[in-house]
């Protein structure tokens, strides 16, 4: 793929407007349609689309498997410790209004913030995760059999 300049460039140019998307979908998903399923994917899209162009080894080196795993943890432990903390302050799992029980409007504002982060860290690492593991395996069959 080294040969196919415009093609690489055209993606450099793409993967942050793309990350940036994914973000705008991510912290206005509780205003408009999206949050953080809808968020992570895109995320994800970004990383898949650099290791598709440039190459496997090149996307593992800007963003490890180690740490893929780790962020698909991390995004279960935010969406689960913000029920944890809400059941520990004497609410309801996952009820938001323990966040701030002055303002319980203000509470559930940061829950689903909270929540649709840590959907959203979960589904770009189980994506990416999805994505190594395919391109990683060794096929079964040579190119010429095809």
């Amino acid at each position: 793929m080294r040969h196919h300049l415009i093609l690489r460039v055209v993606t450099k140019l793409l993967i942050g407007s793309i990350m940036l998307f994914a973000l705008y979908v991510q912290f206005h998903g509780d205003y408009s349609p999206g949050g953080g399923f809808q968020a992570g994917v895109i995320m994800a899209v970004a990383f898949i689309i650099y290791g598709i162009v440039f190459s496997l080894q090149d996307v593992q080196r800007v963003l490890p498997p180690w740490l893929v795993h780790k962020l698909s943890a991390l995004g279960v432990l935010v969406y689960a410790g913000t029920g944890v903390v809400s059941f520990f302050t004497g609410y309801g799992f996952l009820d938001y209004a323990a966040l701030s029980p002055h303002h319980p409007v203000h509470g559930q504002h940061y829950g689903i913030i909270l929540v649709e982060l840590g959907v959203g860290i979960t589904v770009t690492g189980v994506m990416i995760t999805i994505y190594y593991a395919f391109t990683s395996r060794t096929p079964v069959m040579d190119d010429e059999a095809w």
